[in-house]
């Protein structure tokens, strides 16, 4: 790993002011003095102002979305999902995953890219569920096209088969194994109708803690973490 990406990992600072650290001789190597940041470095101890620095280790992240905030790390029409945490903590955070800025429920974010790749790969067919609310009655045949797979409009291949367990007329759960654009909400026009709320409920073991409000998080545990193998 460089040296100028180390630091940033392990302060949490800039690039820019890692840079300036550097220029102004702040940083140690084995205890020599190193102003370039793209010397690689390994099992070294490194020193930043005399702080021995060392990476934390990843960090894996459940939020409870709220509606208008954007699955993102900056926007500049909405506000972002990272800012509903603490900024020390932001630092290499990505979504893994997303959800529609009018959309609710389970979020993750971690800075570890092979497991947020593992949780999105079409291969591995993580399930996640979805609580959506219907502005019309649902259609009776609407399961078993759902179960049949659906083609979307712009789609040239049916979804995978999904499952839909009805909780009213106008409310059910939706767990699918895919992530197309909008998906859920294009399966529902497919079948005629349109959904007026989605709740994201659970993404493969991983359930949304029911004790979290809306803009509240907690660290996963490190079941939850295996659980996404």
């Amino acid at each position: 790993m460089r040296l100028d990406r180390f630091l940033c990992e392990a302060t949490g600072l800039t690039r820019s002011l890692v840079k300036k650290a550097l220029a102004r001789g702040e940083v140690t190597v084995n205890g020599e003095l190193v102003k370039k940041g793209d010397i690689k470095i390994d099992a070294q101890q490194v020193h930043l102002d005399g702080r021995l620095l060392s990476l934390q280790p990843p960090r894996y992240i459940m939020l409870h979305k709220p509606q208008g905030y954007i699955s993102a790390t900056q926007d500049e029409v909405h506000p972002c999902v990272l800012q509903l945490l603490p900024p020390e903590l932001t630092s290499g955070l990505q979504c893994a995953g997303r959800l529609d800025l009018d959309t609710t429920g389970l979020l993750l974010l971690t800075d570890d890219g092979q497991w947020s790749h593992r949780l999105r790969s079409p291969k591995r067919a993580c399930y996640k569920t979805y609580r959506a609310e219907l502005a019309e009655p649902l259609a009776a045949d609407a399961a078993a096209r759902f179960a049949e797979g659906l083609l979307l409009h712009g789609e040239d291949k049916i979804t995978l088969p999904a499952t839909l367990d009805i909780i009213s007329p106008t409310q059910v759960l939706l767990t699918i194994q895919e992530g197309k654009y909008h998906q859920v909400k294009r399966m529902f026009a497919a079948v005629g109708n349109r959904v007026i709320a989605l709740h994201r409920l659970q993404i493969g073991d991983i359930q949304l803690d029911d004790t979290l409000a809306e803009g509240q998080w907690r660290h996963l545990t490190a079941e939850e973490v295996a659980s996404i193998a």
